[in-house]
């Protein structure tokens, strides 16, 4: 009888721990597979309540008849746009969640990067994996976030604004030089 009571007792008090846990987590904080309260399992159907407080708008542009536009922005209330999210299948209410482009300056990694972060915020605390030279920006990869953070190429040198065929190294980035898009991709798990 002491065993079952004293059972109950720490299984009660496991529950409480986990709740706790689980209000506390900061919904801004970027991390491996968790961004806020979204991690790389949440589902198209879960979002209505994990979004319970602000608006989602799931966007109709796109071609109607094959119904190819997969992505959702979240809005809080008041109007400020914080996420926009690409789901892998629309249609499908159990799919999961592929891109995320961060808006709101809010959300942020455990060393302050954030949207409104600069190339200092990103070469200081994580390792660059690649950087590609697209025609406006030059994209880089950071696979421990799982992240690709675009800069304009206007913060660039004037030989690497025009020109796509050449490599961008780190070290022609000017720390000043503000992140354009901050984007996570989650694998299908």
């Amino acid at each position: 009888m002491l065993k079952t009571i004293n059972f109950a007792f720490l299984l009660f008090l496991l529950i409480i721990a986990c709740q706790k846990e689980e209000k506390s987590q900061d919904p801004f904080l970027i991390s491996n597979n968790r961004i806020g309260h979204l991690t790389h399992k949440t589902t198209l159907k879960q979002l209505d309540s994990i979004y319970s407080n602000d608006s989602i708008v799931r966007n109709i542009a796109g071609d109607k008849l094959l119904n190819t536009n997969n992505e959702i922005a979240i809005f809080e209330k008041g109007g400020k746009k914080l996420l926009i999210l690409e789901v892998r299948q629309k249609s499908d209410i159990n799919s999961t969640i592929k891109n995320i482009q961060l808006i709101d300056s809010r959300y942020h990694t455990d060393t302050g990067l954030s949207p409104n972060g600069t190339f200092k915020n990103i070469k200081d605390h994580y390792t660059i994996t690649k950087i590609t030279n697209t025609l406006s920006s030059a994209v880089l990869f950071v696979d421990s976030i799982q992240a690709s953070l675009t800069i304009d190429k206007k913060e660039l040198a004037a030989d690497l604004k025009f020109n796509t065929d050449t490599k961008i190294e780190a070290s022609q980035i000017p720390d000043s030089a503000k992140i354009k898009h901050f984007l996570i991709s989650w694998d299908e798990n």
